[in-house]
């Protein structure tokens, strides 16, 4: 018989590790469960895999930090280095998950599945949801076509790319979609079908690593609004921000003094970025706002959080505006 393939498990904590005073009220701590107290809900897990793992981090996601992610980064590059691992699974909070998610997805250096999963209900809840999610992420991690798809989130049956998928609903175990590009594909009870494959660059085939000085590059995201005052943007650029990202109206849009403001700190070197902060759809250079003119930078498909990542990274090296919209073609 074929040897079962080795998945290795980081923990970081989050709802999937939380613990409430009842299984039927909503309160709970997050990151109150360890590892081993996490693989005790997870029955014949190895029938899947040769499971093992360690605790990384044990925090709710709201507390993710780039030290904690830049971590798990080297991490997971080191223990994929090893022939003998044949992918890993990171437990996570859901309100960051796209985020690190998509952190991952740039910094990874190998070809190897990497399956994020996490929980909308705490493990003492009635019907909780971790542990088919974890089962499910670990039958994900150790599928022979599951690499070189990237980054991937395994959460409620659903299989997701890191570059699409976004959290839409703070209570429903149906949160994350993949709104622009649709599922990668599913998993009912470990039983895993791909549709498609990653449509961006990602982990082997991306420029960026994990092995660079902390902390990254400040860039602050401001959130467009009906009459918003443009000194948001100078009280940013006051506290250090290299870049802004704008979660603008609709087509990444804002008001013309917002506008005015961004223009003349975009021509003093701070990038700002157009991003909206609509659920779905792209924002495209030069619709309503002149981008040649004011040099602006159009998001393409990433949310304001993922293109507040990219471009943190893209800050680590000297670019121009028109290197870092390539990026946002690109990744």
């Amino acid at each position: 018989m074929t040897a079962l393939p080795k998945v290795h498990i980081l923990a970081t904590g989050g709802t999937i590790a939380g613990s409430g005073g009842s299984s039927t009220r909503s309160g709970y701590t997050s990151g109150q469960l360890d590892l081993t107290g996490l693989l005790k809900a997870v029955p014949d897990l190895d029938r899947l895999a040769q499971v093992e793992g360690e605790q990384v981090a044990s925090v709710g996601s709201q507390d993710m930090s780039f030290e904690i992610m830049t971590r798990l980064a080297r991490r997971i590059n080191t223990l994929l280095d090893d022939d003998a691992v044949g992918g890993v699974v990171v437990t996570h909070g859901t309100d960051t998950m796209e985020e690190t998610a998509f952190f991952l997805n740039l910094t990874v250096k190998s070809s190897k599945p990497v399956v994020m999963t996490g929980a909308m209900r705490p493990a003492t809840a009635i019907s909780a949801d971790g542990p088919l999610n974890l089962f499910n992420a670990v039958a994900v991690a150790a599928h022979p076509d599951a690499a070189g798809r990237g980054v991937m989130v395994v959460m409620n049956d659903w299989i997701h790319g890191a570059h699409s998928l976004t959290k839409t609903n703070t209570t429903s175990v149906e949160t994350f979609l993949s709104p622009v590009n649709g599922l990668m594909g599913t998993v009912v009870f470990g039983s895993v079908k791909f549709f498609r494959g990653p449509f961006r660059k990602h982990t082997m085939i991306s420029e960026f690593t994990p092995e660079y000085d902390l902390p990254l590059p400040r860039v602050d995201i401001i959130y467009a609004c009906a009459d918003m005052p443009p000194d948001l943007i100078e009280a940013s650029v006051s506290r250090g921000a290299l870049g802004i990202v704008i979660a603008g109206d609709g087509n990444g849009n804002m008001n013309r003094a917002t506008i005015k403001t961004a223009a003349e700190f975009a021509a003093k070197g701070i990038c700002i970025v157009r991003a909206s902060r609509v659920p779905t759809g792209t924002v495209d250079r030069n619709v309503e706002v002149d981008d040649d003119i004011n040099g602006f930078i159009a998001s393409d498909e990433l949310n304001p959080a993922k293109a507040r990542i990219l471009l943190m990274l893209a800050l680590l090296k000297t670019r121009s505006v028109a290197q870092i919209q390539e990026l946002y073609y690109n990744y």
